[in-house]
């Protein structure tokens, strides 16, 4: 039986992080789901579609060689739906701080009322991903500031140019 695995979230926009994550994540399953959700709350700088095809591409440079296969999806529904739909075994959530944990533990609660079968896996970012949060790079982006350290270069390019069409805008 096939191991699937959802790795869910906004990735507005996709970080070092979450690239460190999914790296992960594609030792634990056969097939990691990366599902893009729509969180109006959120923000959101880029649309669904925009984030879709940024982790398209970016996650095309971490599979091969007897890893798990990768597909990206949108989804704006309940979560533990979308993982029944998809038919997930395994929720993949990435944890930065205890504060994370906090919500996420919650979260987990919730989701196995809902649907006991789907197991919740935290996997903790590596030291030097663990400050970084989509938020604040979008922030840093759009005061000007460098974020090469914290995103891959095609996802930096993509955010420039958002930032300046925002801008043109806003002219």
């Amino acid at each position: 039986m096939e191991r699937v695995g959802l790795y869910p979230g906004t990735f507005d926009p996709l970080t070092n992080g979450h690239m460190d994550i999914m790296r992960r994540a594609i030792k634990l399953v056969d097939h990691l789901i990366v599902g893009v959700t729509t969180n109006p709350s959120k923000a959101p700088l880029f649309d669904v579609r925009e984030r879709v095809a940024i982790i398209e591409h970016e996650s095309g440079s971490i599979t091969g060689a007897g890893l798990a296969r990768v597909t990206v999806q949108p989804f704006d529904t309940l979560l533990i739906r979308f993982a029944e739909e998809v038919g997930a075994q395994i929720i993949v959530r990435g944890l930065r701080a205890v504060s994370d944990f906090e919500y996420e533990f919650q979260m987990v609660g919730m989701n196995s009322r809902l649907n006991s079968d789907i197991e919740t896996v935290f996997l903790m970012a590596e030291a030097r991903q663990q400050a970084i949060s989509s938020r604040l790079v979008k922030e840093i982006a759009m005061l000007g500031g460098d974020i090469s350290s914290f995103t891959t270069p095609f996802v930096a390019e993509k955010l420039k140019r958002k930032v300046a069409s925002l801008n043109q805008v806003k002219k």
